[in-house]
C-alpha cells in the first residue's frame, strides 16, 4: 500500500470522526441533522476535495496538448451545493418564526470541515469544530446565565376566545401588565357572535408557557387560551 493510499485513509477517517461529532451535538438536540446526515456530508465533501486536487496534477496532458486544472475547483462546486441541503432544514411554523438555521449552518460547516481535511488542514479543522462546538453549546449557555432577561426572549402565538366585544381592549391591556409585549394583533369575529384574538407577543424566557397560560386564563373575559411555541 502506497503512503498516498494511507494518507488518504487517514483523511477520511478524520473528516468522518469530525463529521461524527458535529452530527452527535445535533442528534442529541434531535434535530434533523443527524450522524448518518453528518458523516455522509463530512465524508464525501473529503472525497471530493481529494479527487480535486490529485486531478489537476494526474490529469496534465501530452506533449501536444495542456491541460491546466483547479486542484480545488471540484471542492468549490460543494459549498454552493450543499446549500440545497442547508435549505431543506429551515422552516417556517405557524407563528411565523424560523427554525433549522443553526442546523443549516452546521451542515455547511460539516462540508466546510470535510474540505479542509481533504486538502490537508487537519489541526485547522480540529479547531474549527471545537470552536463550532463552542458557538452552539457553550457560548449560548454562559449568555442565558449571565444576562438571562436580556438576550433571551420568546416568541409566542396566542390565541384567545372572547365573547364580548367591549372587553377586548382590557383583554390587551390584562395581558401588556404581566410583562408580555404585544407584536402584532389580529381581531376576528367567529359564527357564534364570539371573537378571536390572535396575538403574536413576545416576553422574556424567564415566564415559562404554563405560567403565561395561567396567567391569562385567569382573566375574566377570556373564555378559551390556545398558546403556541
Amino acid at each position: 500500500m502506497h503512503f498516498e493510499h494511507v494518507e488518504i485513509f487517514l483523511k477520511l477517517g478524520i473528516s468522518a470522526i469530525l463529521g461524527l461529532i458535529i452530527g452527535l451535538e445535533r442528534e442529541l438536540k434531535r434535530k434533523p441533522l443527524g450522524l448518518k446526515t453528518s458523516l455522509v456530508i463530512s465524508i464525501i465533501s473529503c472525497l471530493l476535495t481529494i479527487v480535486s486536487i490529485q486531478s489537476a496534477y494526474l490529469f496534465k496532458g501530452s506533449n501536444y496538448i495542456q491541460i491546466t486544472m483547479d486542484p480545488l475547483r471540484l471542492a468549490a462546486q460543494i459549498v454552493s451545493g450543499i446549500g440545497f441541503l442547508g435549505a431543506g432544514v429551515i422552516l417556517k411554523k405557524d407563528n411565523d418564526t424560523i427554525t433549522g438555521l443553526t442546523t443549516a449552518a452546521m451542515i455547511w460547516g460539516a462540508s466546510g470541515i470535510g474540505i479542509a481535511v481533504g486538502s490537508g488542514y487537519y489541526i485547522e479543522a480540529v479547531v474549527g469544530v471545537i470552536l463550532i462546538i463552542i458557538s452552539v453549546e457553550i457560548i449560548p449557555y454562559m449568555l442565558k446565565k449571565i444576562a438571562r432577561n436580556h438576550f433571551h426572549n420568546t416568541d409566542l402565538q396566542i390565541k384567545l376566545i372572547i365573547y364580548d366585544r367591549s372587553s377586548i381592549d382590557k383583554v390587551i391591556s390584562s395581558i401588556e401588565q404581566n410583562k408580555i409585549t404585544i407584536e402584532q394583533t389580529r381581531i376576528k369575529d367567529l359564527d357564534d357572535t364570539s371573537h378571536l384574538l390572535d396575538l403574536k407577543v413576545r416576553t422574556n424566557s424567564y415566564q415559562s408557557t404554563t405560567e403565561i397560560y395561567q396567567k391569562i386564563t385567569a382573566i375574566p373575559e377570556v373564555r378559551r387560551t390556545e398558546i403556541i411555541n
